[in-house]
């Protein structure tokens, strides 16, 4: 071949992208505790979007793109009175419930959110009047599935890329097959979402940190939403988007290193999902803020007299959230490890509201802050990394100036992980029942907590009266 032409023979499909499309249209799904996970998931999801309607800066972000715009036929956003089309409808559910930095986790090589997107699910599934919540529980198994299993050996943070790409991956082939797509039609909607110039990480960490991470799931579902509507329409895809020398996403984006699998697609990541049920906080510091305020009884009257609180954690936490220095906003303050001990060192407890100005003016914070020593214990980040174990470890003790100290407070597993599900799921419940109470009747708050606890009525309730109890 000459060197000043390109051969243009147009490959097959990567395996990546058929792999998903295989198994979002081949897959059965026969695991019961995956969909009475699922519908904790779905609660648990909505109930985090409730309560950040509860803040002028998510809300601000909701509604149509365009003030006096109307749509006809579009479909509904939980806890408002909006009709939107499906794009911006996924954009404003998957920003709400990101928007506190409280619902489920997913930690391995990536770390993300799966439940980000229920933001394309719920939205596409309202387009489609046969639908019943079990496609939509279905559908969260299988996002869920496709964002952890490319997370579980992909480390997208390493090469500088936020883990919203894998929202953006899994929305797109869940809602191009919601959508009626065809096999091939997923294949390169799939392609689409990864020939897309994908987002930084530049807004979650310090000195950059701000308020986009809280949307940026958002974004991420609204976009996988258009893309599919995109291939719907007839546009072709690109099937070496990963493999293609010099212009492939391995090469430009990867570091020129394929992903990497551990195992085959199926219902373990719902399974194994973690709910952050306790705190609204970055999930690699939830047993350091159980630590706290178990802590809290023997600190709230000696604060003054603390000569060093020793923090002991893992290599994450380390690397994602551990800083000091001046906390600039909410966004910053719910990515600092030290900020979100000294809190509930304070007052016994960590909220929503706890990140904001007026609470964040306090100056025992920064005092507690100045005196944190943050050290790594390798046993954790090594319980971290072990799939067998997925412990998010942390250890508090703090010192006195007297000579006298407190216990040695040591967590492994938060209350959200599936080690201690049976303890956990009530602390959801009440998480649940509490967001709706804010926001909702008693009448209104009573009919969906009775619908919503019924797994065999839930699953073959229609979408639309789904989503008509919530708006």
């Amino acid at each position: 071949m000459s060197a000043n032409v390109d051969l243009n023979n147009r490959p097959a499909p990567d395996k990546v992208l058929t792999d998903i499309a295989d198994y979002v249209t081949g897959y059965t799904v026969k695991s019961d505790e995956a969909y009475r996970t699922a519908r904790y998931c779905l609660m648990d999801t909505l109930a985090c979007g409730i309560l950040a309607l509860k803040f002028p800066a998510c809300v601000k972000m909701l509604g149509h793109i365009w003030p006096g715009t109307t749509v006809q036929n579009g479909v509904k956003v939980p806890g408002r009175k909006d009709v939107l089309d499906p794009v911006k409808g996924a954009f404003d559910i998957g920003a709400m419930v990101r928007w506190l930095d409280f619902n489920d986790t997913w930690l391995a090589a990536e770390w993300g959110h799966p439940s980000d997107n229920l933001g394309a699910i719920l939205s596409v599934a309202q387009t489609r009047p046969d639908m019943k919540m079990n496609d939509v529980l279905t559908a969260m198994i299988k996002a869920h599935e496709i964002q952890g299993c490319l997370a579980l050996e992909n480390s997208f943070n390493k090469v500088g890329l936020d883990h919203v790409v894998l929202v953006k991956v899994s929305s797109t082939a869940l809602a191009t097959q919601m959508l009626g797509g065809s096999y091939d039609q997923i294949v390169d909607a799939l392609s689409h979402a990864f020939v897309d110039g994908q987002a930084l990480r530049t807004y979650r960490h310090a000195p950059n940190a701000g308020p986009r991470k809280s949307w940026a799931a958002g974004d991420a579902t609204s976009r996988a939403v258009r893309l599919a509507m995109i291939v719907l329409s007839g546009e072709i895809g690109y099937p070496g988007v990963l493999t293609a020398p010099k212009w492939g996403f391995y090469d430009v984006l990867f570091k020129g290193q394929p992903f990497r699998f551990q195992r085959d697609y199926g219902s373990y990541v719902m399974e194994q999902i973690l709910f952050k049920i306790s705190f609204p906080a970055e999930f690699h510091s939830q047993t350091a803020v159980e630590a706290a305020v178990r802590l809290y009884p023997q600190v709230r009257d000696r604060l003054d007299d603390i000569e060093k609180i020793v923090l002991t954690t893992h290599d994450s936490a380390i690397r994602i959230i551990s800083k000091t220095g001046p906390l600039n906003n909410p966004a910053d303050r719910d990515h600092c490890l030290q900020y979100m001990v000294a809190v509930p060192l304070i007052k016994g407890n960590l909220v929503a509201e706890d990140y904001e100005d007026d609470v964040a003016s306090d100056p025992r914070i920064e005092m507690l802050r100045e005196k944190m020593v943050v050290e790594e214990d390798k046993r954790y980040s090594t319980d971290y990394h072990d799939p067998e174990k997925r412990s998010i470890a942390n250890a508090m003790q703090i010192f006195f100036k007297d000579g006298t100290k407190t216990d040695r407070i040591e967590i492994e597993y938060p209350i959200g992980h599936r080690r201690r599900r049976e303890e956990g799921i009530p602390v959801l419940q009440a998480k649940f029942e509490s967001a709706l109470a804010g926001h909702y009747s008693p009448e209104q708050v009573k009919k969906i907590v009775a619908m919503c606890a019924d797994q065999k009525g839930l699953e073959e309730m229609s979408v639309k009266e789904f989503v008509e109890a919530w708006v």
